[in-house]
């Protein structure tokens, strides 16, 4: 016990959390043999059977949830270390891993890594486009953009814009269907709308529409898709207007409906703030953001 492996406990952490070795594998980067490797070794080295087969997937004993908290303390003094080794990190090369969402990495993130890379190339950039929120404590990314002010503990968080948002429809669907000019005309439109979750049919609501999730003939989450299936004429959509005004295969439409704008915020853990290319990244980021018309 005294030579107890960590990544052996991160294994059995990671298959605790999700449920599946599949899915912990994929978290990991490991193979399922490898990973069931570690589970079999743990388990031996503690004298414990740690799981039990579910139908759906793997789930913990008793004895494996009694040792459960004592794992996630370790992980997050594992964490707490790595983060304060990196923060006396003075170089100004090296990598920054960043996180954002896939439209924001799609359509806004390009051009503003671009140019950080003309003034800074001693700065490598890893991207990841995700609508899932990555956690900074365990370093999955360096830097976060969010559409939400973060929350969550000794974190660095700065508001950076709020985009305006519209609803555009495809020139082929406004040639056949006609812009609408009212809210009454609206609702004899198609929408594009979202599959698992309900942010439009709350919205929708709010605004005397009784709409319900078979009214929309075409759903989707991915954002990236979603959008293409506005574009495609499949129906009206939601997009930030920044990103949808220089699209020439849509025009918005409907002005009237009140869409709230979509804050941006940049985040970083307070121990990275002040490492050299994190800063660098950071604050050009925030100038660049700031600089979008809003």
């Amino acid at each position: 016990m005294d030579n107890l492996d960590w990544t052996l406990t991160r294994s059995f952490l990671a298959v605790a959390e999700t449920g599946s070795l599949s899915a912990a594998a994929r978290n990991l980067g490991l193979s399922q043999p490898t990973l069931s490797r570690h589970i079999r070794d743990l388990e031996t080295a503690l004298g414990l059977t740690l799981f039990t087969r579910q139908a759906r997937g793997l789930s913990p004993t008793d004895a494996a949830a009694q040792i459960l908290p004592h794992v996630r303390a370790m992980r997050d003094a594992a964490a707490q270390l790595g983060l304060a080794a990196a923060g006396q990190d003075s170089a100004l090369t090296g990598t920054v891993r960043l996180t954002a969402s896939r439209i924001v990495a799609h359509h806004l993130l390009p051009p503003m890594i671009a140019d950080l890379r003309r003034i800074a190339p001693q700065i490598d950039i890893e991207l990841v486009p995700t609508d899932e929120t990555e956690n900074l404590l365990f370093r999955a990314a360096d830097i976060a953009l969010r559409m939400y002010r973060p929350t969550q503990l000794d974190l660095i968080a700065r508001h950076l814009c709020d985009t305006q948002m519209g609803l555009y429809a495809s020139n082929a669907y406004i040639a056949e269907k006609g812009a609408p000019s009212s809210m009454a005309d609206l609702q004899r439109h198609h929408f594009v709308g979202l599959d698992k979750s309900d942010l439009m049919l709350r919205y929708m609501h709010r605004l005397g529409f009784a709409a319900s999730r078979g009214d929309f003939p075409v759903r989707c989450d991915d954002q990236i898709v979603y959008w293409n299936l506005v574009r495609a004429g499949l129906g009206i959509g939601g997009m930030q207007c920044i990103i949808a005004d220089a699209d020439p295969t849509v025009a918005r439409i409907a002005p009237f409906v009140p869409l709230p704008p979509l804050p941006i915020w940049i985040t970083a853990h307070q121990a990275l703030r002040n490492t050299p290319r994190l800063r660098r990244v950071f604050d050009h980021l925030t100038t660049a953001f700031r600089a979008l018309k809003p």
